[in-house]
């Protein structure tokens, strides 16, 4: 079996939800941005990186989020957006929210998405913890949501796809499960 970096860092990557308070240092932020822009795209780079590291700002978020959560039909979200000790972005000290062009000629969703795995993967090259947040966006679904975007500065004809938090583990080690079995078929 083949085995360099990059395949041990795509292993051992795992969702962290467990953060110390240390806010990340501007060098460890650069770089997963920089791996963010290089990700593979559909030729127009049509994204948009916002990064949140105000406090006050990611509680207001966080509780936007949950106010959304509680308005869906999906139980599951409701229970936990009523989970007054949950927090959607586990205490991390930097959020990025990744956004694209609406107006792209393709669709942006996979853009987007490979832009938050370059981002993890980077996040763990340099030793962050990192987790991909899915419950954050729904705050963009809140009375208060065009007022966010406003406040983020997400472009004008943006929309919010992806989103992840980065800091310091709490925990060193990560247990990695186990993969299931028949997830891949072979044709030749």
């Amino acid at each position: 079996m083949i085995v360099n970096e990059t395949l041990k860092i795509i292993k051992q990557r795992r969702s962290i939800r467990s953060y110390k308070d240390e806010q990340i240092k501007e060098e460890e932020l650069q770089a997963v941005l920089e791996a963010g822009l290089y990700a593979p795209n559909a030729g127009d780079q049509a994204w948009h990186f916002t990064v949140i590291q105000n406090k006050e700002l990611l509680g207001r978020l966080n509780l936007a989020a949950k106010e959304a959560a509680k308005q869906l039909d999906i139980e599951f979200l409701r229970e936990i957006a009523n989970n007054e000790k949950y927090n959607c972005l586990y205490g991390a000290p930097t959020l990025i929210i990744v956004s694209g062009n609406e107006q792209a000629p393709v669709p942006l969703e996979a853009d987007c998405a490979a832009a938050t795995q370059n981002l993890l993967l980077a996040a763990e090259s340099i030793g962050l913890g990192s987790c991909w947040i899915f419950f954050v966006l729904l705050a963009f679904n809140s009375p208060q949501g065009s007022e966010l975007r406003k406040e983020l500065k997400i472009p004008e004809g943006y929309k919010p796809y992806d989103s992840a938090v980065f800091g310091y583990k709490k925990d060193a080690v990560v247990n990695v499960p186990e993969r299931k079995p028949n997830l891949i078929t072979y044709i030749k």
